[in-house]
């Protein structure tokens, strides 16, 4: 992690975003003992309540089985595996036997959808996830993660067009939770052209972050971009200066 660029993003977002709250990030590494592993875990638990302790400042670290969820392995790559009758878990469930999610109409719908979804591999071990502001020079994060209110989400997503010359530099992919923090920017921030992903419309996921939040996630290379290009944009003008505003009394 280049600490110039660490250190120029301290600086933009106590300027035009002050008191917001810091973005995470997350990297893979072979290296178990770098930060505070998590235990291995056989019941279920949301990857992204776990995520409240990374945003308050503890740095984590996940392999396959401190990963309390069957779908956050798959979305962060670390198993293909579904959950035996996943459509019909996503669906409208077995009466009898399965309580279904109903967030896809029907069974068929959801094989159709799978059939589209790409898997990942995890590059190494593990997974780490860190406070901006807690990130060391060894580090190579992979994207920044953004938990925010909507006045912060509409100067990031302003930004992130900033540069674009067609309107989706944002994408909103129906995924997991965990999904729009991992899974989709990991395959933008791979791709030649990097979007950044607005989520955290997962309703299980929802009752772990504040009822006003939404994430923002960027991979690396567009949120370089971004900082460089934060003192020549919207963010100067007297339009920005009332939400930066409302969002320093918040």
């Amino acid at each position: 992690m280049d600490t110039a660029i660490k250190d120029r993003f301290m600086a933009m977002w106590g300027n035009y975003f002050p008191g917001a709250q810091l973005p995470i990030c997350f990297f893979y590494t072979d290296k178990g003992d770098i930060e505070e592993r998590v235990a291995p875990f056989s019941g279920q638990r949301c990857l992204i309540c776990d995520l409240a302790k990374v945003r308050s400042g503890r740095s984590l670290c996940f392999d396959v089985d401190s990963l309390g969820c069957g779908g956050a392995k798959r979305y962060l790559g670390f198993t293909q595996k579904l959950r035996p009758n996943f459509e019909y878990f996503l669906s409208c469930g077995i009466p009898g036997k399965m309580e279904g999610e109903r967030y896809k109409k029907s069974p068929e719908l959801v094989k159709k959808s799978m059939k589209e979804h790409v898997h990942i591999k995890a590059p190494a071990k593990y997974i780490v996830f860190k406070r901006w502001d807690r990130l060391e020079e060894k580090d190579e994060p992979i994207a920044a993660i953004f938990f925010a209110p909507p006045d912060v989400l509409s100067g990031l997503f302003t930004l992130a067009n900033y540069e674009e010359y067609e309107p989706n530099g944002v994408i909103a992919p129906f995924c997991a939770g965990c999904g729009s923090i991992v899974y989709y920017p990991y395959a933008e921030f791979k791709s030649d052209r990097p979007r950044a992903v607005l989520g955290m419309f997962d309703v299980s996921a929802r009752p772990c972050v504040q009822e006003s939040i939404l994430t923002f996630t960027v991979p690396m290379p567009k949120f370089e971009r971004m900082i460089e290009n934060a003192n020549e944009s919207f963010l100067i003008t007297d339009s920005w200066k009332k939400v930066k505003t409302r969002i320093a009394r918040k």
